[in-house]
């Protein structure tokens, strides 16, 4: 067990170094390490933790997947990885295994979550409605909003528009008023022309026996 201890001594030591800086390697104790694959909005994101016996690495250490991070991690998927772990492990008893067991995980990641789909859909037992857990849209799916089109004017029309404000873009104060004066005169020629009109039409009218 002394043995066993100075090697567990070593090989921390050597992890503390290797991940310095690494935000997925994370150190729960002294014999107690986890590492983080994908990123936390990934469905196929998962945490792997490695325990260290008494015994280790004279004997395999423990694999637990059970952590709520990996909640909506499929069991075939778990089971898998831990399988693959424990196939690695066998390899290296007696040596310091923990960082060799968290890098060949790296290398065959996407074999490993082939069965864990993008998408994962919850029903919630207390509102009976369905959530979802996340959604990856690639950036060519993404629908653009219409922007609505500008009416084209021609020069003249700018010309006009601008001539018509006080050329910082305000109409000035009356800009839409009626030319009262002007109105009345061309109403009361109107009205005299009619009225001019009638007295002839009454003059040469023939008159009915």
């Amino acid at each position: 067990m002394a043995e066993a201890l100075d090697l567990q001594a070593d090989e921390r030591e050597a992890l503390l170094a290797i991940y310095e800086g690494d935000d997925a390697f994370k150190e729960i104790d002294a014999t107690r390490f986890q590492y983080k694959y994908g990123e936390d909005d990934d469905c196929k994101s998962f945490l792997v933790e490695i325990e260290w016996g008494d015994d280790y690495p004279l004997e395999k250490p423990v694999i637990n997947m059970e952590m709520f991070y990996n909640r909506n991690l499929f069991p075939a998927v778990k089971e898998k990885i831990r399988s693959v772990l424990m196939e690695e492990a066998e390899q290296w008893l007696g040596c310091g295994m923990t960082y060799n067991l968290f890098e060949c995980l790296k290398e065959h990641l996407d074999e490993l979550t082939s069965e864990q789909p993008d998408l994962i859909v919850v029903e919630s037992p207390d509102l009976n409605t369905i959530g979802v857990s996340a959604i990856h849209i690639s950036d060519s799916s993404d629908i653009k909003k219409k922007e609505p089109k500008k009416e084209q004017l021609t020069k003249a029309q700018k010309r006009r528009q601008w001539d018509r404000a006080d050329h910082k873009g305000d109409r000035p104060r009356g800009w839409n008023w009626v030319d009262i004066v002007k109105h009345l005169s061309q109403t009361g020629h109107k009205e005299q022309q009619t009225a001019e009109s009638n007295a002839n039409n009454t003059i040469f009218q023939p008159l009915n026996s």
